[in-house]
């Protein structure tokens, strides 16, 4: 069975397979775990929908998503192209090799991803910044100063779009010249809240926005603990600065935890009821932070793992980490070392010697000074300690 198509085709936006794959997210019944079953067991989406009723009903498949997989909703699936054509607009599916390696890992990851912005932002290594929605002034600052903080050292941070600590992350992330992902519980045709609308905006040209959600999509409210998955997924680990003991940030924190990765959380005042979701995680095992250091602590070698995953090279061996020769680094970074020189240096002047973007030479000093090669000085500057 083929799509009818009554216009001419653009192989890069508006291939067959690509309308196939559209009309998968689109059928009823069959969700992110479905679709990989699916996937794994018919190879495409083509294929899949070119298969027999028996087939599909001895994968487990059920008989009203059968019968939609027998009739596709072909006017939506052309809706969500006409959407594909706009500036900025790209489609990642599960099978793209731009698809975030880290989403892959956890156990229902979306088939698709839409994508408005510059997809390489989702390569970077991420931290999840979450919260409450009506926070306290304290938590607000907080949330914007952590933001700042881990974006000038190179991670981009993550979050949900949201009014609360998630619009404070991604203000925080841009107001530091850093990068910023909002993953959405709509589609990315509207933005919800509107009051984020500019913000929003900013987000494109500084990052991505990001949703599994097709255009059109409104937003109801079993859509955001679904999104909530991809905002730790796509990330190293989640940072909870707020959070009531009902918060839906407590969703996402364990989400992240199921996923087998990091937690942190920002203890407060036990009179302050938006602490008690932190002391909560706390007491499940989240870490306990006070500065933003410690979570680059921790993360040091995950983000090595994340960058050379991004470069498509195997993570450098290990060695002794007090050797006088960076000979364990890739030689994009010994390169960077070189330009560096050993007097105090800013990023701009690497982005000069460099040719390499602000947000690539952010990452690779990043993993220099948690790797001890390299010290932050005064200024926003950089000077190689050894």
């Amino acid at each position: 069975m083929r799509p009818p198509i009554d216009r001419p085709v653009n192989s890069a936006i508006d291939s067959d397979e690509t309308r196939f794959w559209l009309a998968l997210n689109r059928t009823p019944g069959i969700g992110a775990r479905g679709s990989r079953k699916l996937l794994a067991e018919f190879g495409s989406p083509s294929t899949l929908f070119g298969a027999a009723p028996d087939q599909l009903r001895a994968c487990g498949v059920r008989p009203e998503s059968i019968r939609a997989l027998a009739n596709p909703d072909w006017e939506a699936v052309d809706r969500d192209l006409a959407w594909l054509t706009e500036s900025g607009n790209r489609l990642l599916t599960f099978q793209d090799p731009g698809y975030p390696h880290l989403l892959k890992e956890v156990p229902d990851p979306p088939a698709l991803l839409f994508v408005h912005g510059d997809p390489e932002y989702l390569a970077q290594p991420q931290l999840a910044i979450v919260g409450s929605r009506n926070p306290s002034r304290d938590g607000a600052a907080l949330a914007r100063e952590f933001s700042a903080h881990l974006a000038s050292r190179g991670l981009t941070i993550t979050s949900g779009l949201a009014t609360g600590i998630d619009g404070e992350a991604h203000q925080g992330a841009l107001q530091a010249g850093g990068s910023t992902v909002a993953v959405t519980g709509t589609g990315l045709d509207r933005v919800y809240p509107a009051q984020h609308r500019e913000l929003a905006h900013r987000i494109a040209e500084n990052g991505v926005l990001v949703s599994e959600f097709p255009p059109g999509t409104l937003p109801l409210p079993g859509n955001f603990p679904r999104r909530n998955r991809i905002i730790s997924g796509l990330s190293l680990g989640t940072l909870v600065v707020e959070a009531a003991l009902r918060s839906g940030s407590l969703i996402t924190a364990r989400t992240a935890l199921e996923q087998g990765r990091e937690v942190f959380a920002i203890p407060g005042t036990i009179h302050n009821p938006l602490a008690r979701g932190c002391h909560a995680l706390i007491r499940e095992g989240a870490k306990l932070v006070e500065t933003g250091d410690h979570i680059l602590e921790e993360l040091a070698s995950l983000v090595s793992l994340c960058l050379s995953h991004a470069a498509d090279t195997p993570p450098s061996e290990t060695g002794d980490s007090h050797s006088d020769k960076p000979g364990r680094l890739d030689a994009e970074y010994v390169n960077l070392l070189q330009l560096m020189g050993y007097e105090p240096v800013s990023i701009d002047q690497l982005v000069q010697r460099s040719g390499l973007t602000p947000e690539q030479v952010s990452s690779m000093l990043l993993l220099l000074e948690l790797e001890d090669f390299i010290a932050a000085s005064p200024g926003g500057r950089y000077t190689r300690s050894r």
